[in-house]
């Protein structure tokens, strides 16, 4: 072996390595296609693989030693300092060397009985020591494990890697080294970490829950899985755990960042300046984020599902992935916006929304509601369960969901038929958003016969409609004569329940309080138990209102009476005007008086009955006319 200090360095030459040594080269060792031209005795001496293999070609008498390292740890490169190692010449271990070299030492076999201090138990010396005990040397460390992964697995290289960094996420991050040990108290005035007196403009953010986020997201997919379940072990809590799932999700499918809107990225941390981006399959990254999700409900995470599931179906991932979105977000339906279930058609379907995955997630709603409350004879309908609430928001939200989707003119009536019979009757209080649903169809679809509309109508049950709703569908032209009638019905019928209430109320009101005090008390407990309490004051609204019309009503009648005097004088004067005299005088003739008029008249005027003088007038009045119309 030659001296180290005749070794000056190692050089190249093409695709060929040489050793300054002052010795021709007689061991030749080729790694994945480079050639190293070395010599036997510094490799034999740290190497027990390279020495068995000597060993061997000594028998065969070979005089140039040559071998193949097949699958060697981290390449030509780490076999270079594998080799510097054996020459005896100062090789650096850094954090992105570290596993490398570890996993090339156990290659090469260099354990101490070939040596003291060899380079595999000086590996695990540094990798205990600089990188288990340090956030961001841990970090790079499990990211270039990459590409000797099952040899690393093997020596428990990333088991410990994934255990130390667990620890440090669910300690205090300024005791393992960040940011504290890693930049000590180099710290100017203002906060900012300072290096080699120079201020960077990065502050320290050990204080926040998600500061680790950002650099975890740096590992692969598979890494990245295996920290968040050692994570869970260690019993970190679950938000944390849901943002950290989130933040690498969205670094890694943009659309989905885009979806969420707001802020892609939390951003980078001082240690993540000096990691590598990799490139990572989007259908991949996906499948195993579905299966890292915890049992969370609410309404950013169903958010966050909603916008998973839509990635799936433009990458289209495998079924069993889909499903499990669509499960996940059928048990927090509640929670579901109507943006967020407006999912676009992506394949290659007619319709414009994909109402085909909507009504999957509803039946997947059904079945957690019915788990969650099993059948009791006490309570048969779903109203009364506790978890009538949810039901009723899901209802209105479907609801709303169909309103909108109707609008497309592709779309089926047994799409609209099927995404309203999803849900019992018992979760709408009212139809008013069914009855608005299917009067945009109607609009959107005007070619749709009266068989078909009034088999859409079907869905909906009119007692459950409001006044409002009563008084728009009995004049919308666009529902058929049939459905009108039906809606006319039961508007008398509510009308006629709603005005026998309130004139109970009234007499209620009205009668005098003399009534027993238990009974005053159970009413006013039946009062507040069913809400009345509302309905008295708008009765006593109404009757005021009533009071007024009354009142209203007398004026009305007063006026009538004085047009009726009036009328009276003017049919008087009218009589009048009407006389013969006035009548001769306008046609030119005068009558001639004569004393026996006057007699009869005063005569008339004294002796007999009314009816007898107006008969006597007309015959008077009519022997006048003969007689004026003979002078001529």
């Amino acid at each position: 072996m030659p001296p180290a200090g005749k070794v000056s360095e190692f050089f190249r030459k093409g695709n060929d390595w040489f050793c300054k040594a002052g010795l021709p080269s007689d061991i030749t060792v080729v790694v994945d296609g480079v050639s190293f031209h070395l010599h036997k005795f510094p490799l034999i001496s740290k190497c027990g693989k390279i020495a068995r293999v000597y060993e061997e070609s000594e028998r065969k008498h070979e005089k140039i030693f040559s071998t193949v390292l097949e699958d060697f740890p981290g390449g030509p490169d780490v076999f270079l300092i594998a080799a510097k190692f054996c020459y005896g010449m100062r090789v650096e271990l850094t954090s992105r060397n570290i596993v490398m070299v570890y996993c090339a030492a156990d290659y090469l076999e260099m354990i101490d009985e070939f040596g003291d201090e060899n380079l595999l138990s000086r590996s695990e010396s540094f990798f205990y020591k600089h990188i288990l005990h340090n956030w961001k040397d841990c970090i790079l460390a499990l990211q270039s494990s990459e590409p000797v992964f099952q040899r690393a697995e093997k020596l428990r290289i990333i088991n410990r890697c994934v255990n130390a960094l667990s620890v440090m996420v669910c300690t205090d991050p300024s005791l393992f080294g960040w940011p504290m040990m890693m930049y000590g108290s180099l710290q100017s005035p203002g906060g900012s970490i300072l290096w080699n007196g120079i201020n960077t403009g990065a502050r320290i953010r050990s204080s926040e829950s998600d500061w680790w986020f950002e650099d975890i997201s740096y590992l692969s997919v598979s890494l990245f899985e295996r920290l968040i379940k050692a994570m869970e072990m260690k019993g970190i809590r679950p938000e944390n755990i849901v943002g950290a799932v989130m933040h690498y999700t969205r670094k890694y499918l943009p659309g989905l960042g885009r979806w969420l809107g707001g802020q892609h990225g939390i951003p980078r941390t001082v240690t993540s300046f000096s990691f590598a981006p990799i490139a990572l399959d989007q259908r991949v990254v996906l499948e195993s984020i579905e299966k890292l999700l915890p049992q969370k409900k609410g309404k950013s995470f169903c958010r966050f599902l909603l916008g998973l599931l839509r990635v799936a179906l433009i990458l289209g991932v495998s079924q069993t992935c889909k499903d499990s979105l669509e499960k996940r977000i059928g048990r927090q339906l509640e929670f579901a916006t109507l943006d967020g279930l407006l999912i676009p058609t992506y394949s290659d379907a007619e319709t414009l929304y994909d109402t085909d995955t909507v009504q999957r997630i509803i039946q997947h709603f059904m079945s957690s509601e019915l788990k969650v409350t099993p059948f009791s004879p006490a309570s048969v309908e779903l109203e009364i369960s506790p978890s009538s609430e949810p039901l009723r928001l899901v209802a209105k939200q479907i609801d709303s969901y169909i309103a909108e989707v109707a609008s497309d003119v592709t779309l089926k009536p047994g799409k609209i038929r099927s995404l309203a019979e999803a849900l019992p009757e018992s979760s709408r209080t009212l139809h008013d958003g069914l009855y608005r649903s299917l009067d945009i169809y109607f609009k959107a679809h005007p070619w749709l016969s009266d068989k078909e509309k009034e088999e859409l109508c079907n869905i909906i049950d009119f007692q459950k409609l409001s006044i409002d709703a009563y008084a728009h569908a009995s004049q919308n032209d666009r529902l058929p004569l049939r459905v009108v009638l039906q809606v006319l019905f039961f508007e008398q019928m509510h009308l006629r329940t709603a005005l026998a209430g309130h004139l109970n109320v009234l007499e209620t009101e009205s009668a005098p309080a003399g009534p027993a005090i238990a009974q005053g008390d159970m009413a006013g407990q039946i009062i507040q138990r069913d809400g009345w309490v509302n309905m008295v004051r708008e009765n006593r609204v109404l009757k005021v209102d009533m009071d007024k019309m009354r009142s209203r009503v007398g004026e009305l009648e007063q006026e009538f009476s004085k047009i009726k005097q009036e009328m009276k004088k003017v049919t008087k004067s009218h009589s009048s005007i009407s006389s013969p005299h006035v009548v001769a005088r306008r046609i030119g003739c005068n009558l001639l008086s004569r004393p026996s008029d006057a007699k009869l008249d005063t005569i008339g005027s004294t002796g007999p009955s009314p009816r007898a003088s107006v008969e006597q007038g007309r015959f008077s009045c009519h022997s006048r006319h003969n007689k004026s119309f003979s002078l001529f």
